[in-house]
């Protein structure tokens, strides 16, 4: 295909920053702002699923949002920039500009290097996907409005005016609680678990990054060392929202499925498995074969193949010449059985004797 006018390239540019800033907005509003109403969910009196005790804020967690929000910000822009910029030298010193991305023109002065615009791509890609798992997230919550199992510490029911006697009964409404709203509203907010799907992302998307790109040998036992080790932190995270009694074992795993998911669409789908975009030339030689028609073209034989014949002839002569030539000399007529006559005897003996001898 030609390349793209320098134009519809600004422009799609443009339309892709749209999307991301649209993006970031939605983020912002889901997460402080209260557009969004959080679905009330009710309780059975005395639910011995939401009586867990209040861990406390989230920053007095073990994994608390600043640490997490910073390592999942953080790390993949680290290992990126120095991954991209290791196979960038590594591809300069062994000279293999095959597989290197060439410098392209953008508008009529901007030349961009292909180390900057790999960078910018996969950073760009991880940044959309962080925003976009944080509004699948927040919507899931506002949706479900899931209970946290510390849920009746905070909320705090007049069982009595409720007339909670029995077990079974079901209690719905704001105004079954007399706590702090703004510490219910949290708690009201469970399901999938944001720390869950955050950290599986960034782990599932630099592992797939590390798997795909570092290719050097003697990292046969580093990578897989290293991915692991991603995934069992996101994992810890998980499993530390369930031990602190912050989070259900569904609402985890519903944050790991939404993670994965996320990073493995945007991974495959959108950056190709990061590998280098194909060049020009590749694309019209390709494109040129798809549309050339199928004609069937007549086997022409090949100049060995007379020859390889020509000798095969020669040998099975040559093999036959000399039963045949034994077998005529020593012929003789049949005389006297009415089959040849005198006369007919001596022209073939002259005939088998010229023979031999011509042999």
């Amino acid at each position: 295909m030609p390349p793209l006018p320098a134009a519809l390239t600004s422009s799609m540019l443009y339309f892709q920053m749209v999307i991301m800033a649209g993006t970031v907005m939605l983020a912002y509003y889901f997460e402080y702002t209260d557009t969004f109403t959080v679905n009330v969910q009710g309780f059975f009196c005395h639910d011995s699923a939401y009586r867990k005790p209040y861990p406390g804020p989230e920053d007095s967690s073990a994994v608390p949002p600043v640490l997490l929000y910073s390592l999942a910000a953080g790390v993949p822009v680290l290992v990126i920039i120095v991954g991209e910029t290791a196979v960038f030298c590594l591809q300069l010193a062994t000279r293999d500009f095959e597989n290197q991305e060439k410098t392209i023109l953008t508008g009529d002065c901007c030349y961009i290097n292909p180390l900057v615009r790999r960078t910018v791509r996969f950073l760009g890609i991880y940044t959309f996907g962080l925003f976009a798992t944080d509004i699948f997230v927040n919507a899931g919550q506002v949706v479900t409005g899931n209970l946290a199992p510390h849920f009746l510490a905070l909320c705090k029911p007049n069982y009595t005016a409720l007339g909670c006697q029995q077990y079974t009964q079901f209690i719905s409404g704001e105004e079954a609680c007399t706590g702090n709203p703004d510490l219910i509203m949290r708690a009201r907010k469970t399901f999938p678990s944001k720390e869950a799907a955050l950290s599986v992302y960034a782990a599932m998307y630099l592992t797939m990054y590390i798997t795909n790109t570092i290719k050097a040998k003697g990292t046969r036992l580093a990578k897989p060392v290293l991915c692991l080790g991603l995934m069992c932190l996101a994992f810890l995270t998980g499993l530390n929202r369930v031990a602190e009694y912050r989070n259900h074992w569904s609402d985890v795993i519903a944050g790991f499925l939404v993670g994965i998911s996320i990073a493995v669409f945007l991974v495959v789908c959108v950056v190709n498995n990061f590998k280098g975009r194909q060049p020009e030339n590749e694309h019209i030689r390709t494109d040129n074969l798809t549309q050339m028609p199928m004609i069937s073209i007549p086997r022409a034989e090949s100049p060995l193949e007379k020859v390889q014949q020509l000798e095969n002839t020669s040998h099975a002569l040559i093999s036959e010449a000399p039963r045949v030539r034994w077998g005529l000399i020593g012929a003789r007529p049949m005389v006297g059985q009415g089959l040849l006559g005198h006369g007919d005897e001596h022209r073939s003996q002259n005939h088998i004797t010229a023979f031999a001898e011509v042999t």
